[in-house]
């Protein structure tokens, strides 16, 4: 979603990086070129407009700090900026031991019911004992899919029948309190395709008979600047607590996740970034502004690394790396998510791959396939599969024995390449800058480089 504005946003901050300090032309020129990125970028006019007129006042005439250069000291002012703009420190509801009621409001379509599961399956592995509240009471279609979705994270639904009244509601889950103890309660309130008198009545008054704690507003960071008039009108009503911005993986501008904060004043606490459960993450506003400029984000990837409870390969001589090793390794960085979304949390490769790069997941699929149709012991030894072995191989895994080869061919120079940098790290090795020459990464088969 940020990926044209943050390209947009690091070829400007490259270009004034030449200078020991910044004048006002300088800093006149840089401020207009990013007031355009983010007003193309859907943020909100006064947002951008603000944004720029405060590094604006603290860039003019300022020399370069410490080693610095006038880039990297616009580059410090202008993510300083943006994690002010996006909330500053990141906030998260507040959870009591007990008595936690959380109301799930938003329009039909923005991803509510969905992301009702998703807080149940990310606070269900922290401990917490969920209760799912289907409330919408004229859509059943809505009521099955919370409980569809409550099947799949393990944790039990209490579902409103057709025209049933607030206080109904609220007794029936007083009831079902007493017999089943449940510390955290989330409340799926009924969604309409757009603001209407009778949907904001309906949630008034179910939210004063249920006292919520939480009042949560799940909005779709696809629709824009819409997205905040919607967060606008429902505060007025229901008085907001938090924002939950979904579709985060969609390529649409990324203007209103930008703005949410400043236009509603309310935190963003967490991001929608798949449709599958686990693809809620907590809103970190240094994180986002990270990866915007290009500054990616390690604290993300080691905590995707510790979601996926990545265990640690034996380690082995170089020159032991086998196709096993190399199965297990493939397999436990797809449990992290898309390698594509992985690279961009490492610093500077967001600049670094070319523009249109794209990693193809199905071949990371198809090499598993043909390793996996191998034996454990070929795959320990491949020095072993030969001719018939290969034919086996390829007609078990679906493909053609040149796939076979060029895989075995692969690994071979993986191999390769681990020898030499376990050889210029290792003791009395020449690693760059020492004497060694750096080490040439060897070409990888025609038709994997996708």
């Amino acid at each position: 979603m940020f990926e044209a504005l943050g390209n947009k946003l690091q070829d400007i901050l490259d270009r004034v990086g030449r200078e020991s300090k910044l004048t006002d032309t300088q800093v006149k020129a840089a401020m207009r070129e990013i007031r355009m990125a983010l007003l193309e970028a859907d943020v909100n006019f006064t947002v951008a407009k603000d944004f720029v007129a405060r590094v604006s006042e603290k860039a003019v005439g300022q020399d370069v700090l410490g080693s610095l250069n006038a880039g990297q000291t616009i580059v410090k002012m202008v993510h300083d900026e943006l994690i002010e703009t996006l909330g500053g420190k990141a906030a998260q509801p507040t959870l009591k031991t007990e008595g936690n009621v959380w109301f799930m409001v938003g329009l039909q379509g923005a991803g509510k019911t969905t992301s009702t599961g998703k807080l149940a399956a990310h606070y269900k592995a922290k401990g917490r004992r969920v209760l799912l509240v289907a409330a919408d009471t004229q859509r059943p279609a809505a009521r099955d899919q919370l409980e569809v979705l409550a099947k799949q994270v393990g944790v039990p639904v209490l579902k409103v029948a057709d025209g049933e009244t607030p206080q109904q509601t609220r007794a029936r889950l007083e009831a079902h309190l007493k017999e089943d103890f449940r510390d955290l309660v989330i409340v799926d309130t009924a969604g309409r395709l757009q603001i209407d008198a009778a949907l904001m009545d309906q949630l008034a008054d179910l939210q004063s008979e249920l006292q919520p704690s939480e009042t949560l507003l799940v909005v779709d960071a696809m629709t824009g600047q819409e997205a905040l008039n919607v967060a606008q009108t429902f505060d007025a009503r229901v008085h907001l607590s938090g924002l939950i911005i979904t579709k985060m993986d969609g390529d649409a501008r990324g203007g209103a996740a930008l703005s949410a904060r400043s236009v509603t004043g309310k935190p963003i606490y967490f991001s929608g970034t798949s449709e599958k459960l686990t693809g809620l993450e907590p809103f970190y506003p240094d994180r986002v502004a990270g990866r915007i400029l290009g500054m990616g984000d390690m604290l993300g990837l080691i905590e995707r690394a510790q979601q996926a409870d990545l265990k640690a390969m034996e380690v082995k001589k170089p020159g032991d790396f086998d196709l096993e090793d190399l199965l297990v390794q493939l397999r436990q960085i797809r449990k992290m998510g898309p390698l594509g979304d992985l690279l961009k949390l490492i610093p500077g490769m967001s600049r670094a791959l070319p523009e249109g790069f794209n990693v193809d997941e199905a071949q990371i699929q198809r090499i598993d396939a043909m390793i996996s149709s191998m034996t454990l012991k070929e795959r320990r030894n491949p020095k072993i599969i030969d001719g018939k072995r290969r034919k086996r191989i390829a007609a078990g895994s679906g493909h053609t024995v040149q796939d076979i080869n060029r895989i075995l061919k692969m690994h071979e120079q993986m191999k390769d390449m681990m020898k030499m940098l376990g050889r210029m790290s290792g003791p009395g090795g020449k690693g760059p800058g020492k004497g060694g020459l750096p080490p040439k990464m060897p070409p990888m088969p025609r038709n994997l480089k996708r």
